[in-house]
């Protein structure tokens, strides 16, 4: 990931499976489940994101 701060921009892979998130000019990747099958619930308020939880299951 590549920033520059005069422009708040940055350059991420493509090519990388990831969620990000945004909130006041900063970037965060959102934990991906460590292993099986999941899902990531991003929680709202006042129009930004406050919080994030992590579910994941294990196939048999």
């Amino acid at each position: 990931m590549n920033l520059a701060l005069e422009k708040m921009t940055v350059e991420i892979d493509l090519m990388q499976n990831a969620t990000y998130i945004v909130k006041d000019g900063h970037l965060t990747v959102v934990d991906t489940p460590p292993k099986g099958f999941g899902k990531q619930v991003i929680s709202w308020q006042n129009g930004k994101p406050s919080h994030y939880e992590l579910n994941y299951s294990n196939k048999l």
